[in-house]
């Protein structure tokens, strides 16, 4: 049997409050390593909402953490690091557990993509691998590693320079994405046809999770709205959100046909034959981008703030805040009607941002 090109370890975690988006784009740089031949594994925890069987499913060998005892989610709790809760243990726990699968693999690459780890956990596993690599988004804590990735736009490596070696290797911005091939494959179809700027259908994404229902929400903030008689409406959600059967409920009475769509594995073709996205400004953000999607993006979580200003301030799309779905669902309304005809700008706009490639090119810097 020929020896894999590389050994790849990679640590990191879904749930309900972490979301699906961690694991989803290590899973989208595992595949594409081990297309190029080599051997990748996973470290995840059990939590509730946990994406273990997908990644299994990709043919990826995973190690699950066990949930912990109160007692080490409670000193996690006092750590100080904003995200320490999501680990649902301490940093001295989980690099425990990891030590013993890491050192039995001896990975050359061991990547960690993970708000509640950062250089407590990186030191202690260092020895164990050859190369240590973090993904990251938010630059506010240490890391010990070789390369870091952080892929949003208007990322600058001085926000990092203060928190890793001078010899590490930065890749920052939208042009180390990671994006599965798919997107980049329909990239040219997408752009070509948002030439017309018509609006026939919209696509709603919260994420993979969506754990306050806020896909309900939209869809009653446009139910007295104005969309073209012939719209239609296209929701995608994902396989663990606890909302699936409410939103189907919703859908059923909307005055435009309405479909929902569960786990679905062809997102970009959706995106591609949507005129116009209400997502999150999350990691689907850059999948928009690189489709030309123009997007009325809501604020999910503190730590998108940054990605939807950026992106606001780009022109490649709309900001929207979630409390006045509720207070003031009839400004929702006014929001749509004042991006319809910006659409093709806004398309333009969101294009430039990536190109899809991203994958290729965090693929050649673990390899070289």
């Amino acid at each position: 049997m020929e020896a894999p090109l590389l050994k790849i370890v990679f640590r990191c975690d879904a749930s309900i409050k972490i979301g699906s988006g961690h694991v989803m784009r290590c899973l989208t740089l595992a595949n594409e390593m081990a297309q190029q031949g080599a051997e990748c594994s996973f470290i995840c925890r059990r939590h509730h909402g946990n994406l273990i069987e997908k990644i299994q499913e990709h043919g990826h060998q995973v190690y699950p953490l066990p949930l912990e005892s109160d007692s080490h989610v409670e000193a996690n709790n006092k750590a100080v690091l904003a995200h320490a809760d999501w680990l649902a243990s301490t940093q001295q726990r989980d690099a425990e557990l990891s030590r013993s699968i890491v050192e039995q693999i001896k990975p050359d690459w061991l990547i960690v993509d993970h708000y509640s780890l950062d250089e407590s956990w990186e030191k202690r596993l260092r020895q164990y691998c050859k190369k240590l690599m973090v993904i990251d988004d938010l630059a506010d804590r240490n890391h010990d590693c070789d390369i870091l990735l952080d892929q949003n736009f208007g990322r600058n490596p001085q926000d990092y320079y203060s928190y890793i070696d001078k010899d590490c290797q930065l890749l920052c911005g939208p042009i180390y994405t990671l994006l599965r091939p798919e997107f980049a494959e329909w990239r040219g179809y997408s752009l070509y046809q948002r030439r017309k700027g018509n609006l026939a259908r919209v696509l709603i994404n919260l994420g993979g999770v969506d754990k306050d229902n806020i896909t309900t929400r939209i869809l009653k903030a446009l139910q007295p709205n104005t969309l073209p008689d012939k719209c239609s409406i296209v929701v995608v959600m994902g396989l663990t959100s606890p909302w699936i059967e409410v939103v189907k409920q919703q859908a059923s009475i909307m005055p435009w046909i309405t479909e929902v769509k569960v786990g679905v594995d062809n997102i970009a073709e959706l995106m591609v034959h949507s005129d116009l996205a209400i997502g999150a400004a999350g990691s689907t953000s850059w999948e928009r981008c690189c489709l030309g999607v123009p997007t009325i993006m809501l604020i999910l979580a503190d730590n998108q703030r940054a990605i939807a200003r950026a992106l606001e301030d780009a022109g490649a799309a709309q900001t929207f805040e979630i409390a006045m779905l509720e207070t003031e669902p009839l400004v929702f309304a006014q929001y749509i009607e004042a991006v319809i005809p910006k659409m093709k700008e806004m398309s333009k706009a969101a294009s430039a941002i990536t190109d899809g490639f991203g994958v290729l090119r965090v693929s050649k810097a673990l390899i070289q």
